[in-house]
Formats: structure tokens, sequence, C-alpha cells
């Protein structure tokens, strides 16, 4: 039998590692993660135990609920329309296909090409966050367009999962009305609560937001929904709440990074199999491919409608292009419900990978926006507002 101790020493060192690589090669941790996982499990014999998926799970949840409380309300309703467009055309064409290309040509069940068409429909606002920040384009409206477009992409993946997968058994009515009435009463009450127990070590702020994301992903479980949906909704409606609390969702986020989601990430990479890499090498550039088109073919023309420029328009085409949380997420779950194999896991999950990389190095080395000085056009009009202080982890 195995020593708890030793176990969770050897999950936190590849933790640590991964952690270590992310800074050293300026990339995601979350990348740096599941790569560390993967080597973990194909040359370590790493395995994941009860207690590590509940960590695994919970991390997913926090996760999910901070990348929907991170965005800034400000920014998504005064780019809501564009957003929308963009978000969902970014969504609807690579997910519908992914799913065609699985289904018709790698001739994949139909459970197995939705979970292609949901993997590989996902936008990654990690990815694109760190890009914002690094050229300074997060404080221009281009920047705040494709952020603001990211969660909406991010948001059709997340519901996808749950309309597809869900049970539809009697506790859909008590979980649909319990989430609708968790969104209406948490931007009212959360402050509330928060001011009138603000002091004191114990953090009830923090408790409080961890009480109401693990009642919904139990109400979620009972009607066979993925729990990450309830916690990105909880998250949106939240946003307004964490503008003016940011010592709370710093918090909330230090609980969720050091701890939490490098078992969730770690535990992503551990079920890629690098034969299974070599071996299907074809089929995951070909899936990659689809994605990338599909995602040309959706965004692109609608950069032209609105009037944005040759150059931003690619550049904001490249980075809606890119994928790595929610990917992982929606791959993961398709993994350990047995709808996915370990070998069309490890592909979507190599190509969710590589759309992080990809049309990252393209969009920054051929398409990068000039930012001017002064009076800006609209593609690069400054307009500061609050902005999430690190989502290097995020999806």
């Amino acid at each position: 039998m195995e020593n708890t101790w030793l176990v969770t020493s050897i999950w936190m060192g590849l933790a640590l590692a991964a952690s270590l690589i992310s800074i050293r090669l300026a990339i995601s941790v979350a990348l740096a993660e599941i790569i560390v996982g993967a080597l973990g499990g194909n040359y370590l014999g790493l395995h994941t135990t009860p207690w590590i998926d509940f960590l695994a799970s919970f991390g997913a949840i926090l996760l999910t609920f901070l990348a929907g409380a991170e965005i800034d309300p400000v920014s998504f309703r005064r780019h809501l329309k564009s957003s929308l467009a963009i978000g969902a055309a970014s969504f609807a064409l690579p997910f519908l296909a992914a799913g065609v290309f699985a289904y018709f040509v790698a001739h994949w069940d139909l459970r197995a090409a939705e979970i292609a068409g949901i993997a590989l429909s996902t936008t990654s606002v990690a990815v694109v966050y760190a890009v914002m920040v690094e050229t300074g384009l997060n404080e221009t409206d281009l920047g705040k367009l494709i952020l603001a477009s990211c969660f909406v992409t991010d948001l059709g993946t997340v519901l996808m999962l749950g309309v597809l997968f869900a049970g539809f058994n009697r506790w859909m009515i008590v979980f649909i009305a319990a989430a609708l009435a968790a969104m209406w009463l948490l931007p009212k009450v959360a402050p509330w609560v928060i001011s009138r127990f603000r002091k004191g070590v114990t953090e009830p702020g923090v408790k409080f937001f961890l009480l109401v994301l693990f009642l919904l992903a139990w109400l979620a479980t009972s009607a066979q929904v993925e729990a990450v949906l309830p916690a990105y909704l909880i998250g949106l409606v939240s946003a307004g709440v964490f503008v003016r609390e940011k010592a709370l969702l710093h918090k909330i986020r230090s609980v969720a990074f050091a701890v939490l989601t490098p078992f969730y990430f770690l535990k992503a990479g551990l079920f890629i199999s690098f034969q299974a890499v070599v071996a299907g090498i074809v089929w995951i550039l070909a899936f990659l491919g689809v994605k990338v088109s599909a995602k040309f073919a959706g965004v692109l023309p609608l950069s032209r409608v609105l009037r944005l420029g040759k150059r931003e328009g690619h550049y904001t085409t490249l980075l809606m292009s890119t994928g790595l949380t929610f990917g992982t997420i929606s791959a993961l779950f398709g993994f350990t419900h047995d709808v996915i194999d370990r070998t069309q896991y490890t592909i979507l999950v190599t190509v969710v990978l590589g759309s992080a990389v990809a049309p990252t190095i393209i969009a920054q080395a051929f398409f990068k926006p000039r930012i001017e000085a002064g009076p800006a056009s609209t593609a690069t009009q400054t307009e500061p507002a609050p902005q999430p202080e690190d989502t290097d982890h995020r999806g």
C-alpha cells in the first residue's frame, strides 16, 4: 500500500518542477504541468488515486469559476455585440467542423465526435491574456474585444458540454432552479457577506463562494451535468463583485493555483500516451488544421464586417484559434466518462497543446498590431479598466 504523503510529495514535486519550467521558458504553467504530467505517466509510472481525482476535480471547478470571475464587465458590455458575434462564430464553426471530421473522416462514434467538437472549439484565455499583457494590447479596444470574445467562445463550450452530456433526470429541474436562483442572488448577497464578515483571518468570504460551488457541483453531478458548468456561470455573475474585491479574488486564486489546479493539469497530462502521439501524428496535424481553418472561416470574415484592419483581423483570428484549459477539461471529461479512449484523448489534448503554441507564434511574428501613441484608431484606442492580475492559468 502506497504511503499517501509520499504520493503527495511526488505530485507536488512535479508541480514545482512545472512552475519552474514555466517561469524559465515563459510559457503557461498549465501547459508545463500537462507536459510534466505526460512525462510522469509515460516514464515514472505516475497514476491517480481517489483523493487525487477529488483534488483534480476541485481544481477544475475553481479554475472554471475564476475564468468567469475575472472577466472585465465594463469592457464586456462595451464590446457586447462584436464579442458575441466573434465568440459565437469562433465556437460554432470549429465545433461543427471538428465533430464532422471526427465522425465522417476519422470514423469516431457520435459521442466521441461530439467531444472532439467541444474540445477543439475552445479559445485559450490564458494564452490570449498573456499575449495581451506582453504587447500592451490589453489596454486597447482591440485587446478588450479579443478577450471578451474569448469568454463568449468558452461559454459556448461549457454550455454545449453540459447540454450534450446531461442526463435530464428529475434532478435536472432542481439543478436548473438552484443555478438560476444562485445566479440571481449572488451579486446581491455576496457583497453583504463580504462586508459584514470582512474582519478576521477565517476568510468567510472564500468559504461562502466555495459552499455555493460545492452545492451546485453536487446538484449538477446528481443531474448528470459536468460540474464546471455552474462554476463558470457563477463566476460570470460574480465578476462585478470581484472588480471591487480584488483581494478576495486573489485569495481564492492562491488556493486554486498553489494546491489544486496542479493536480488537475498533471492528471490531464498523465493520460497522454507518447506512443499514441507518434502513431497518430497525421491525425493530430489533420485535427489541428481543421480547428484553425474553421476558426479562420468563422472569425476572419467578421473582422472585415467590424472594420478591423487586415493585420488586426488576422491577429484576432489567430489568437481566437488558441486553446488550452477548456479543451483539456472537455477531453478529460470524455476520457474519464468512457466516451473516448486513450488514443483519442491523446490526439485531442495534443491538438489543444499545439493550438496553444503555433497560432500564437505566427500572430506575434507576422501580424502584431502597432500601438499608436496619442489619439488612436478604433483598434488601438486606450480605455483604462480593471483587468485580471494573472490569468496565466486559464483557458
